[in-house]
């Protein structure tokens, strides 16, 4: 919805407008129809506004309470705000059609414990012009982002990470230990950590309070606590998902959805149909030839007798070439793959046609949606002694599947955490052995993420340590295009319900998402309802990188004394790497765009 921004002198200096300002061009796509300022002396909020609820000007941020008393700047939508306005309504006289000023009321009226009321994605921030203090917040699983740099002199926050660098004194740093997970596990945003030193992220359900110059954080929302009641029946999740559907369709622009031909998007388009009769409704799919292997073409068109407006775009090398510099920039921290630069190609397309999109984040998390949790179920299964539900999974696995890998993700699963690190260290051979030595001991995600005894314990660890990195990729991708991306399978009744779901609603005779499957009998299209493969936003980047084009560049890359001095990478190894790749002897397309995106980052960002 929003770009916020903030500065709080804690040696009561007052802020300079022309800070906030600059914070806020850094970060205009976010908002590109309005803006504002607010400043009492030490305090200072920037807004800039992608206008979704009421376009008139009564949605202007910041905004003040109606008795003047507090002052919000606030990213995000709560989808639930019609109901909350008319249970407030008795004591607070609305004058706007917008969910903020609902969010400040609720503040009032019940203080930090409205954060529970909201249904949606939010981060704001609150001050209290009476008390001098302030109050922000982020929604339970950390769909919209929050950043924030802290010294003994101020407190410095924005909703990405370019605004605040602009605000700071020194020059930015690299942070190594998260540079390294980032190479070796292929992770990021596990923690609060950034790849920037000193620049943290607000950890997803956390609020933070500011008083007499004192910063505290607290955790408002654990998940595990509000585990819920399990689905009785997969016709009663259906009819909670399409409610969440629903309540995501409040909006006064244009909304669509991102149509990857997966069981996820698909499910939430069959939704709209089947309930809302969405046929005028806008899809944005990649596609890249039928002959390519992350080409879902094919699956899209079962619904091309059914939707009216059904949208392309086809990334390429060229296109990634051509815009790799404004993609690293857009994300500002590193990814370790290009599936999201096809997410990227999507929201450019969407950007023509409407303001909010919907789509499937979330799902694979909750319904264990990644091949690997067959490792987690095993290991499950074996370690309550269900011998023969093993076997009858198994089977069931081998004959849908064809595949090991379940069996061998199990077998990592069981081995000790420090020869979990050792192998998924060793694979990336092309690191600098220094740099290996100095962080390879001090991660933690085989721990956070590996080491879960059973199946539900690791989709707690995913919404945990997992989701984040997908919702910041959805963020900026779609914010960089000024829209606005809604994830209905993270309405949180439904995940506090399907994690209270025992292991076979979510895996049953060798497949993954079982209750939604089975939701969705009669709804779906039979071919994308039993679906084994899942590709979702993926691209052919090996064979990107084997283009002339690419080829040249990257040698470069590698050969460069900045990407030697940089001293995270063995050029000798990287270099026999890339030559057995294009020899096409192995695919490590994953790793030379770790190769390329570091690379461009550093020079960005830290050079």
């Amino acid at each position: 919805m929003c770009g916020i921004c903030g500065i709080i002198n804690f040696n009561n200096r007052p802020v300079q407008d022309k800070q906030l300002t600059t914070m806020m061009l850094r970060m205009k796509h976010r908002g590109p129809d309005d803006d504002g300022l607010f400043s009492d002396g030490n305090v200072a909020f920037g807004f800039v506004r992608l206008s979704i609820l009421d376009l008139s000007t009564a949605g202007h941020q910041p905004m003040y309470s109606h008795d003047n008393r507090y002052v919000i700047v606030y990213n995000g939508e709560i989808y639930n705000y019609i109901e909350l306005r008319k249970e407030l309504k008795h004591k607070y006289q609305f004058k706007t059609g917008t969910d903020t000023e609902v969010v400040l009321a609720a503040y009032q009226e019940w203080g930090e414990n409205c954060l529970h009321k909201f249904n949606g994605m939010f981060a704001f921030v609150i001050y209290d012009t009476k008390l001098k203090e302030i109050f922000g917040a982020r929604d339970r699983f950390g769909i919209k982002p929050f950043y924030y740099y802290q010294d003994n002199n101020k407190f410095v926050f924005a909703s990405e990470i370019p605004p605040i660098l602009s605000a700071l004194d020194n020059k930015p740093e690299a942070n190594e230990q998260v540079v390294f997970d980032y190479l070796a596990f292929n992770r990021t945003d596990q923690t609060q950590d950034t790849f920037f030193k000193n620049i943290y992220k607000l950890q997803h359900g956390h609020s933070f309070r500011i008083k007499n110059s004192e910063l505290r954080f607290q955790k408002w929302y654990d998940l595990k606590q509000h585990v819920g009641n399990p689905f009785n029946s997969p016709a009663e999740y259906k009819d909670l998902f399409s409610d969440s559907i629903k309540l995501r369709l409040r909006s006064d622009v244009p909304v669509g959805v991102c149509l990857s031909g997966g069981l996820d998007s698909s499910s939430i388009v069959s939704v709209l149909l089947n309930d809302f009769d969405k046929k005028d409704l806008n899809t944005f799919s990649a596609v890249y030839g039928k002959n390519e292997i992350s080409d879902e073409s094919e699956f899209i068109a079962e619904y091309n007798n059914l939707l009216n407006n059904m949208y392309y775009t086809q990334p390429s090398a060229e296109s990634l070439f051509a815009d790799k510099e404004d993609f690293v920039n857009t994300h500002a921290e590193p990814i370790p793959s290009t599936g999201p630069y096809a997410q990227y190609k999507v929201m450019e397309l969407a950007e023509n046609y409407v303001v909010v999109t919907l789509d499937g984040q979330g799902a694979d998390e909750q319904l264990a949606g990644y091949h690997y949790f067959f490792g987690f179920y095993f290991k499950d299964l074996l370690c309550n002694f269900s011998i023969l539900k093993f076997l009858s999974e198994s089977y069931h696995y081998l004959i849908k599947h064809q595949s090991l890998y379940g069996f061998k993700t199990l077998a990592y699963f069981l081995l000790p955490e420090t020869i979990k690190a050792n192998l998924r260290t060793s694979e990336h051979g092309y690191i600098n052995n220094e740099f290996t030595k100095q962080y390879a001991s001090s991660n933690t995600i085989t721990s956070n993420l590996y080491g879960a005894a059973n199946l539900n314990a690791a989709l707690f660890d995913h919404f945990e340590y997992k989701l984040e990195h997908l919702l910041k990729w959805e963020d900026r991708n779609s914010m960089r295009f000024s829209l606005e991306s809604r994830v209905p399978f993270l309405d949180h009744r439904l995940v506090e319900r399907i994690l209270a779901s025992s292991a076979n609603q979510i895996i049953h005779k060798g497949m993954t998402k079982h209750i939604l499957r089975e939701a969705m009998k009669g709804i779906l299209p039979e071919r994308l309802r039993m679906r084994r493969d899942k590709v979702g936003f993926d691209t052919p980047q090996d064979k990107w990188f084997r283009t002339e084009q690419f080829s040249e560049y990257i040698q470069d890359v590698i050969n460069s004394n900045y990407f030697k001095e940089m001293g995270y990478i063995d050029q000798n190894k990287a270099n026999k790497l890339f030559q057995k790749h294009m020899n096409k002897k192995i695919n490590i397309a994953k790793e030379i765009w770790k190769w390329i995106n570091i690379d461009l980052w550093h020079k960005q960002f830290i050079q």
